[in-house]
């Protein structure tokens, strides 16, 4: 199993990430932040998984369908507001759809927003910057 630090995921949307409101860490685990980061999309887009894990939750909760995923090294990440297409217990891929995103996110300036979350037990982190990114390359100095 990858530690926390270690892995690395992909979007769990298709095409360029447009991002609507970032991840604000909160200074303990009570208080105010905002925890995953909201990403624009249509109704009905496919959400895809962004690593390789188990299904530990899909359903409603407080009114909104949300969709969590366990992956190894202890971090959870958690998708709404998505219809799901998966059961808990379903092992996933990365890039495995859990189900179509819904319209109605509050503050959402897009046709609907994706909010991603994140977290290695009880501590919140920003799962962007776990994205894989694209090779790195280094440009000589002149």
């Amino acid at each position: 199993m990858a530690a926390p630090s270690a892995a690395v995921f992909r979007s769990p949307l298709a095409g360029p990430l447009s991002v609507t409101r970032r991840f604000e860490s909160p200074p303990d685990p009570y208080a105010a932040g905002h925890r995953g980061v909201d990403l624009a999309g249509e109704p009905g887009a496919q959400v895809l998984s962004a690593g390789t894990g188990v299904v530990a939750f899909a359903g409603p909760v407080a009114g909104r369908s949300v969709v969590s995923v366990d992956h190894p090294g202890g971090l959870r990440t958690t998708y709404e507001p998505v219809d799901p297409a998966v059961r808990a217990g379903t092992v996933v891929a990365a890039g495995t759809p859990l189900g179509a995103l819904h319209a109605g996110h509050p503050d959402c300036p897009a046709a609907a927003c994706l909010h991603w979350g994140l977290r290695a037990g009880d501590t919140y982190l920003d799962p962007l910057r776990r994205l894989r990114r694209g090779r790195v390359r280094l440009l000589p100095l002149i």
